[in-house]
């Protein structure tokens, strides 16, 4: 990271009482506070005040944990399984790189699907028969985006696939393998 981009970056402080503290706003905070903080896309760095360790990534999971406890789950718990299975898999890394390239391409598809919406209401408040033409004008479009996401993803797999195959070719094609002998009567 760029000291530039560190400088403008928010510091968040945790205390060893599991206080968070602002150093921006010179002010304690609370989880709620720091989701907030990622709705509205802020740039933040959460560390130990004593170790200085970064605990950003612990605190996201946090409020994914309470997120996935109150109302209404995203992950089934199959899902949670499927991930928890990866960890100390061979694949692990591909397999992290597989989810964020599919959440990245998600997201791009969902703002263009946003900005196209703007476009179109240019400003008006959406009412019942303007959402029943937005729908008929962009069903087409969202099919549109939604098989390139379909795309998207296919391809992602069949390049961690790939991968995964010349891994294995790199790793085990210093071994002298013997094809076996077919019987033939």
């Amino acid at each position: 990271m760029s000291s530039t981009k560190k400088s403008s970056e928010r510091l968040i402080k945790k205390y060893p009482n599991r206080r968070l503290y602002d150093t921006q706003t010179s002010s304690y905070i609370t989880l709620s506070d720091v989701k907030q903080l990622v709705l509205d896309a802020d740039e933040f760095t959460v560390v130990d005040a004593k170790t200085n360790e970064d605990l950003t990534r612990s605190i996201l999971l946090q409020i994914i944990l309470e997120e996935e406890a109150h109302g209404v789950p995203m992950f089934s718990s199959s899902v949670l399984s499927q991930i928890i299975r990866y960890y100390g898999h061979a694949m692990q890394g591909m397999m992290g790189s597989y989810l964020e390239k599919n959440v990245q391409a998600f997201t791009d598809i969902q703002n263009k699907f946003v900005n196209s919406a703007a476009g179109t209401l240019e400003g008006k408040p959406l009412n019942t028969e303007m959402w029943t033409q937005f729908m008929n004008i962009q069903g087409p479009m969202m099919q549109g985006m939604m098989n390139n996401y379909i795309d998207q993803s296919k391809n992602l797999f069949l390049q961690m696939q790939e991968q995964m195959q010349n891994q294995s070719k790199a790793m085990f094609g210093v071994f002298p393998f013997v094809t076996p002998p077919t019987d033939k009567k």
